[in-house]
């Protein structure tokens, strides 16, 4: 059974309607979403330099053997690591280096570099599930009403939000006058990115600023939107991290050339999913 939906025009006005893509009808996974997402996690990647804490000048290397010229033993000093700093026939001036409780020694437990990369994969089945049910929560009210709090799930109207594809070529004010009308009063409040300062300590660790994600507009391939004000996607790159990062259910608008580009490379990909998102009880063999 298809759903129809209705095309909005740029004055806010349902036009011609259109048969929606059974994508947006999907079973939402929210587990193998989040799995997804923090298999899709980047880090950068730093640690110190290799030859930290041995780039001194000074040169020398105490051995603790007996009869050993230049040796330790039998000195009274702790067998910790240390450099020649100075010397006078058979008197050494030793100072401990290298090691983390020295002067200029490298640090005791620093950042590797392999504890932040991220090794997680994951399945290509998986990924197609995660990507249908982040389409599928953008034409969903509730999650939409869910992931912004402010929202009443009444007032927000019909999704998903799919419009004519002349969109592309306004203007900022035209665009913003449109999008007005399109998503309405309660919707419009949200579609803008905010930046704030945090409060708290946050801001004195690298995290100075919180801001949202906003509107996200998916166009065609060959389409290009005017202005920077809100984000755009190409449809042919779209992912799963581009619709639900920071939870399921983001406002999206799409044009109606990404709707027919969406419905030509889902085609096949909707092919290789088995029923009930891959999920099957194993049968018992017979003995």
């Amino acid at each position: 059974m298809t759903i129809k939906t209705k095309i909005i025009d740029l004055n806010g006005k349902r036009t011609k309607e259109i048969d929606l893509p059974s994508f947006f009808s999907e079973k939402i996974r929210e587990d193998i979403v989040a799995k997804v997402l923090e298999a899709k996690k980047t880090q950068q990647p730093y640690a110190p330099s290799l030859v930290a804490g041995k780039q001194h000048s000074s040169s020398g290397k105490i051995v603790h053997r007996r009869h050993v010229w230049r040796s330790g033993y039998g000195r009274g000093i702790s067998r910790i690591p240390r450099k020649i700093h100075s010397e006078k026939g058979s008197q050494f001036n030793w100072v401990g280096a290298e090691v983390s409780s020295t002067r200029g020694g490298r640090r005791a437990h620093p950042p590797k570099v392999i504890a932040r990369i991220n090794t997680k994969r994951i399945n290509k089945k998986e990924m197609k599930i995660a990507l249908f049910s982040a389409l599928s929560a953008t034409a969903d009210k509730n999650w939409i009403a869910s992931k912004y709090g402010n929202l009443n799930s009444k007032d927000i109207g019909e999704f998903p939000l799919i419009v004519v594809s002349n969109l592309i070529f306004l203007k900022s004010k035209e665009l913003i006058s449109s999008l007005r009308k399109i998503l309405g009063e309660s919707l419009f409040q949200i579609v803008f990115r905010k930046k704030k300062i945090r409060s708290g300590k946050g801001k004195q660790r690298g995290r100075r600023y919180k801001k949202n994600e906003g509107l996200l507009i998916i166009t065609g391939a060959k389409e290009k939107i005017l202005t920077s004000i809100f984000k755009t996607k190409g449809a042919e790159n779209l992912s799963v991290d581009d619709l639900a990062r920071g939870g399921l259910g983001r406002a999206v608008i799409y044009t109606e050339e990404a709707i027919k580009e969406l419905q030509n490379k889902f085609t096949n990909a909707k092919k290789n999913i088995p029923e009930e998102n891959l999920i099957k009880k194993p049968k018992n063999k017979e003995k």
